[in-house]
């Protein structure tokens, strides 16, 4: 039996739950054109392919047992072998065609993974030696021409990926440089959707280094061209609104972020890119309260970040604590002592797991209070000189 059999019954099931290629593709890491040439029966699926498609079109192992019965067909070596996913190597170096594109991204995607998941984890440098690899190849041409759009545009995610890492690091000379790559690529490759994030990585970074105008400038060039989802709007409307507070505008700021909110409101995530994820309730919060506190407004600023750290409000990320040393901050100016410690109590544990520069000089910047305050009670500033032992640990130290 060839493989028309496992293709046919995916393709139902795709029409039955009115899903497209493109959409699962996405949605499951691979890479488009790979999974096209599955479902055409051009290729036989990787065992890692048939569980996934079995468990995300809810079959009950039904492709498993159909695939199980395929014979494979003669391939030409380039599409023998199935892609990096199946074995876990990552093709960086050696692959050329579709399995290079899915290579590249099953790498953005592992280094999402560390990014998020795993405590103290910094992905900047493997990041951008990833790229760098890529970026190599594309130069001089390494790869199928066929598969180029394909591989331009996994290309673009990872430098957006390394881009982002670097500007969490702190390293914004290199941020901008692959910030600039992203876009430049994802425009080549025709990626509206990975070109989108890489101008939100660019707004915030502008902010981040004080050019609040540029900022805007940038939220609003896509704002006022582009048809957007909701939870793409969103996102820009409260890197608009950081961009007004920096400029003094505090009151179009703060109209930004309710219309932010009610964008997000319903929860309906059709038509959003995978990425968009964090675009939450929580985070909505957390910038809102900040802009608050950018404003002067301390007193709302409390109430906006008690918000965006309560649990179930945003998703796990690994800048997790920022609004918490933030709301840390907040509560010392206003010398809401007990509050303030039982806030600094959470950081002291969280702490040995903080692998984002921008978190880390943040909560450094709480932790350094304890020198300065006055008529503050013994145990807030043990708890801050805590604070400071814990941030200063040396992290192979066991």
């Amino acid at each position: 039996m060839d493989s028309g059999e496992f293709s046919q019954r995916v393709r139902d099931l795709l029409s039955d739950r009115g899903m497209s290629v493109r959409a699962v593709a996405r949605h499951l890491n691979y890479d488009h054109a790979y999974l096209s040439r599955v479902l055409s029966g051009k290729q036989r699926p990787s065992t890692q392919l048939v569980t996934e498609l079995d468990q995300l079109l809810r079959a009950n192992g039904k492709l498993a047992e159909i695939a199980a019965r395929v014979t494979p067909p003669t391939v030409s070596p380039e599409v023998a072998e199935s892609p990096a996913i199946t074995d876990r190597i990552l093709k960086l170096n050696e692959a050329r065609g579709a399995d290079f594109a899915h290579a590249i991204r099953e790498t953005s995607h592992r280094l999402v993974v560390l990014d998020n998941e795993l405590s103290g984890v910094s992905i900047a440098e493997p990041a951008g030696r990833a790229f760098k690899v890529v970026h190599r190849r594309l130069g001089v041409g390494d790869y199928e021409p066929r598969y180029e759009r394909d591989i331009q545009s996994a290309a673009a995610e990872l430098a957006e990926v390394a881009g982002w890492a670097l500007f969490d690091a702190e390293r914004d000379g290199a941020a901008r440089r692959f910030n600039q790559e992203a876009l430049f690529l994802a425009n080549l490759s025709g990626d509206r959707s990975i070109a989108l994030l890489t101008l939100q990585n660019m707004a915030m970074h502008s902010e981040w280094r004080g050019r609040n105008q540029e900022a805007l400038s940038i939220a609003r060039s896509v704002l006022n061209r582009r048809r957007l989802s909701p939870r793409v709007e969103a996102m820009f409307r409260m890197r608009e609104a950081k961009g007004l507070v920096g400029t003094g505008r505090t009151s179009d700021a703060i109209e930004s972020l309710q219309r932010a909110r009610s964008l997000i409101e319903d929860g309906n995530d059709v038509g959003e890119p995978d990425w968009a994820w964090w675009v939450t309730h929580g985070e909505v919060d957390g910038h809102w309260g900040h802009t608050l506190q950018i404003a002067g407004d301390v007193e709302k600023a409390i109430e906006l970040l008690l918000q965006s750290v309560q649990p179930g409000r945003g998703v796990a990320t690994g800048y997790a604590s920022l609004s918490s040393a933030r709301l840390a901050q907040c509560l010392l100016d206003v010398r809401a002592w007990r509050d303030a410690e039982a806030i600094i109590k959470s950081l002291v544990i969280a702490a040995p797991g903080v692998s984002s520069g921008r978190t880390f000089r943040i909560i450094s910047h709480v932790a350094k209070q304890h020198e300065r305050l006055n008529g503050a009670p013994p145990s807030l500033t043990d708890t801050l000189a805590h604070l400071t032992e814990k941030l200063s640990e040396d992290p192979f130290t066991l």
